[in-house]
């Protein structure tokens, strides 16, 4: 088979490498839809991000005139780099299709729903992040969940000293 022969679909999927997740999302909102998007990252940001030096906590996402941004993602600065250093808290620009935006801009006018990271990755030598349209939940079925899971925990504990 000759090198014209290969198409791009017959290649392995390369695997994605998961840098940053945003546990407490899960737990704080329900997920109602996912994206994909890349991060314009400056400089020595990308190394950084390769050393998992990322956080997402109290990171939120924004549509401002027709424009995607991550706001509050702290980057720390790459310790080698020599002259130019980016503020870790800067606001980033997202990587979307124009017709994402847009739909992710007439959803997030809708009142309680807010755009949140879930987790930051490298795929195919690229840096991306996974966010979720989501809506708060509140503190009641926080606790609710939790004590199911407890209960559920409880049950697996009980089976596995009755075997």
């Amino acid at each position: 088979m000759s090198r014209k022969d290969k198409s791009p679909r017959d290649e392995k999927p390369r695997s994605e490498r998961t840098i940053c997740v945003n546990r407490r999302a899960r737990h704080d909102y329900y997920i109602l839809d996912t994206f994909e998007a890349g991060i314009v990252l400056e400089g020595s940001e990308v190394k950084s991000v390769r050393q998992g030096k990322v956080s997402l906590q109290d990171c939120y996402g924004m549509v401002d005139e027709g424009e995607a941004f991550l706001i509050n993602m702290h980057i720390a600065p790459y310790e080698k780099a020599a002259r130019f250093q980016p503020d870790p808290k800067r606001k980033r620009k997202l990587l979307l299709h124009k017709r994402e935006i847009e739909r992710l801009a007439g959803r997030l006018i809708e009142s309680g729903l807010t755009l949140i990271p879930l987790r930051v990755y490298i795929a195919r030598g690229r840096v991306k992040v996974e966010l979720a349209l989501a809506r708060g939940k509140p503190k009641r079925d926080k606790r609710q969940e939790i004590a199911k899971r407890e209960a559920e925990e409880e049950i697996r504990r009980e089976r596995g000293k009755r075997y």
